[in-house]
């Protein structure tokens, strides 16, 4: 089995909640880490999402306790759009939330994951 890691950033304006955290985690711009297995037998690369992490404390409050956070996916996706909605005041676009953790650069491999999502 292939695997690979990515990472990549994501910011939050206003405190926001995940189930697996213990209470709110504060607005900042949070490390988030995705490890994706290949899919094998197809025609062409592609990768399927194993794991998501979330790294605390964001990264401009290094103070406190550091964490690594095994989160939901979709829950972060919609943590994420709420944020967007609160600091435009109107409804954000889905795709716009699960194109924050889909900008990542590539290596130059297919990620059927980006073109899913779609």
């Amino acid at each position: 089995m292939d695997v690979r890691t990515r990472e990549t950033t994501i910011t939050f304006d206003h405190p926001f909640h995940l189930s697996d955290a213990d209470g709110d985690l504060p607005a900042g711009t949070y490390r988030i880490v995705i490890d994706e297995e290949q899919l094998l037998g197809l025609s062409f690369i592609a990768y399927r999402r194993m794991a998501t992490m979330l790294h605390t404390p964001a990264l401009a409050a290094p103070q406190g306790r550091n964490e690594c956070l095994s989160v939901n996916a979709a829950e972060l996706d919609v943590a994420l759009l709420k944020d967007q909605q609160k600091s435009a005041g109107e409804p954000a676009s889905p795709s716009a939330a699960a194109a924050a953790l889909m900008d990542v650069p590539q290596t130059g491999n297919f990620d059927a994951t980006a073109i899913s999502q779609r």
